[in-house]
């Protein structure tokens, strides 16, 4: 028997798939193409299959497959049983499904491991360890992480106005250019804030090598919706999304910025993110592994940067390897 959160992390595991709620039901598309749908009470699981190979698969086993109903009919289309399913055939399907409805090269790409595909290697103690040495010699760079930590002690909590402030001036310190409200005028982003943080107060905290499928689904759609915030003439946007849910959960989010996310992913979306969660969650377990038994804590020391979480060591790697290096 497979459940919603097993479609849902091999689904998002998928170049340029995305969820959505479409009428109580969960549903995976690429653009506008659903490829996957589950029943109101997730018990069936739809999924895209030649309309021309159907008839043989629901004769040969009617008890895991049956036809849709007859307005899908049209569309390459069946349906299957949740329960009857284990865990490597709905794997198959899935992917199977999201191949017809990528482009070849997209396809071709993830099944043999090429960059929009499958996880990066994992980067392995010696790079991180150079990586770290090289982003701790940039002048003052911990300075305004340091001060946002202060200014938020015990931590970041965007209920206060404050609090939003400093997040506010952090981002701004990073790049991200958004704009301070003039005297008189409403604080579009700190409102915006408030309203999201009302809704995600309660994400996920545990450590980014923890993290299950179902907390990486959690965080992705909180970016989701706070990248889509609007600030003005703009949306918030992908990067500072990324930031701000690192620094509320620095132990947890392993943030990007936009070299970051198209290097590895092409893409900057929810389903994306997810990817990105994923991959850092893989190199997390790997360096913690390598180092021999060694807690977050001791590794982090031991690799020069002492204090910081591994999710913020695995971020200041890719912007040495990747975003300095193209600058």
């Amino acid at each position: 028997m497979v459940t919603v959160d097993d479609v849902r992390r091999l689904a998002l595991a998928l170049p340029r798939t995305e969820e959505h709620l479409v009428r109580d039901r969960v549903k995976f598309r690429i653009g506008r193409i659903v490829y996957l749908a589950l029943s109101r009470d997730e018990t069936e699981l739809g999924f895209a299959f030649p309309k021309e190979e159907r008839a043989a698969l629901v004769a040969a086993e009617p008890e895991k497959f049956f036809l849709p109903g007859a307005g899908d009919m049209r569309y390459h289309w069946v349906e299957a049983r949740m329960a009857a399913l284990g865990v490597a055939e709905l794997e198959e399907l899935v992917t199977d499904a999201w191949r017809m409805c990528v482009p070849a090269k997209v396809a071709r790409a993830h099944l043999e491991g090429g960059a929009e595909g499958g996880l990066p290697p994992a980067p392995g103690l010696a790079r991180l360890r150079a990586a770290a040495e090289v982003f701790g010699a940039f002048p003052g760079v911990d300075r305004s992480w340091l001060a946002l930590c202060a200014d938020t002690a015990p931590g970041l909590d965007l209920s206060g106005a404050a609090h939003r402030a400093a997040l506010h001036r952090w981002l701004n310190t990073w790049g991200c250019r958004i704009r301070y409200p003039r005297e008189g005028e409403p604080d579009l982003l700190g409102k915006g804030l408030e309203r999201w943080w009302s809704r995600h107060g309660g994400l996920p905290g545990a450590r980014l090598a923890a993290l299950s499928d179902r907390e990486i689904g959690l965080l992705a759609a909180a970016f989701g919706e706070l990248a889509a915030l609007p600030v003005g003439r703009r949306t918030l946007g992908p990067t500072a999304a990324a930031k701000a849910l690192f620094a509320l959960r620095p132990e947890t989010v392993m943030p990007w910025d936009a070299a970051i996310a198209q290097r590895l992913w092409g893409a900057r979306d929810e389903a994306a993110f997810a990817r990105h969660l994923t991959a850092g969650r893989a190199w997390a377990r790997a360096a913690l592994a390598e180092s021999g038994g060694l807690d977050e804590a001791a590794l982090a020391a031991e690799l020069g940067r002492p204090g910081l979480p591994l999710a913020k060591l695995l971020d200041e790697y890719l912007y040495v390897t990747i975003t300095h290096q193209g600058a």
